[in-house]
């Protein structure tokens, strides 16, 4: 599932673009995401204007003009690029049949929403409502902002049985953060991914905190990770390589004992028994 740094990416692929087109026309082939459309979509979002692209957590901002927000998830699977008059989307082509949202620009251009599993979201809030929404009710700081830092990590870390990898990826104490970013912030903070939030010092925190913003940054930098579906919106695959993420088996690029494997959660970790203690 694409995380911060993805949609991050995303949104600086789009935003040059799209940001003062109107969207004249939109096509709904298939409403049923990992929920419904509603029924006015396609009604609410024609004629509007772009005024600016956003990203809160894994979510996708679109501001159109009139005060609505275009809310898009991309889910599992999902993308949303950019085709020219001729319908050129960059590096990556995807199976037509799987097109379930098109949006018609006042150039001629389109976006496409691709969404094969269709676990995306999409939907129109109003802007004055867009943090009491569903999604984005309750969700923690920006990790790349000063929200998150090390008294406040340390406060929520207090007390707490929950692995820190756990800690780390839930969405409410900390906004974007996902299974393979978790394991390469961990790996470059030397903490196993298997401590207990509560026993970690502060100086452990603090590293946490440190590399956190330094991990993502990075993977921004070269356009987010793609292991099988993920393409930025000009269809351009990520460039970010994990260090230790998926890489069970592999030697440590920093002191190259075997890497490990473990679930965590319910979802695989993977770590360094000697660099992370």
């Amino acid at each position: 599932m694409p995380e911060l740094p993805e949609v991050e990416s995303l949104k600086n692929s789009l935003a040059p673009i799209l940001v003062g087109r109107t969207i004249v026309r939109v096509v709904v082939v298939e409403p049923r995401l990992r929920r419904r459309m509603a029924r006015d979509f396609a009604a609410r979002v024609a004629g509007r204007r772009i005024e600016r692209i956003e990203r809160r957590a894994k979510y996708l901002l679109i501001a159109l003009a009139g005060g609505d927000i275009l809310m898009i998830h991309l889910g599992m699977s999902g993308s949303l690029t950019y085709r020219d008059r001729n319908s050129h989307s960059g590096a990556i082509d995807r199976d037509p049949a799987h097109d379930h949202v098109v949006f018609e620009l006042d150039d001629g251009s389109r976006v496409v929403f691709n969404d094969p599993r269709r676990f995306g979201l999409m939907k129109i809030v109003p802007q004055a409502k867009l943090e009491t929404v569903a999604e984005l009710k309750g969700l923690g700081p920006e990790p790349m902002g000063s929200g998150f830092n090390t008294d406040y990590l340390r406060a929520k870390a207090r007390g707490r049985r929950v692995a820190i990898k756990n800690l780390l990826m839930d969405q409410r104490i900390v906004a974007g953060i996902g299974n393979i970013y978790a394991s390469e912030i961990l790996f470059r903070a030397g903490v196993r991914p298997t401590r207990r939030a509560g026993r970690l010092a502060r100086a452990e925190i603090e590293r946490i905190v440190r590399f956190t913003p330094e991990v993502l940054r990075e993977a921004i930098g070269v356009g987010g990770t793609t292991f099988n579906d993920y393409m930025d919106g000009r269809g351009r695959e990520g460039a970010f390589r994990p260090q230790v993420y998926d890489r069970a088996g592999e030697p440590c690029p920093r002191c190259g004992v075997t890497l490990r494997q473990v679930i965590v959660g319910q979802r695989s970790s993977f770590f360094c028994p000697a660099c992370q203690k």
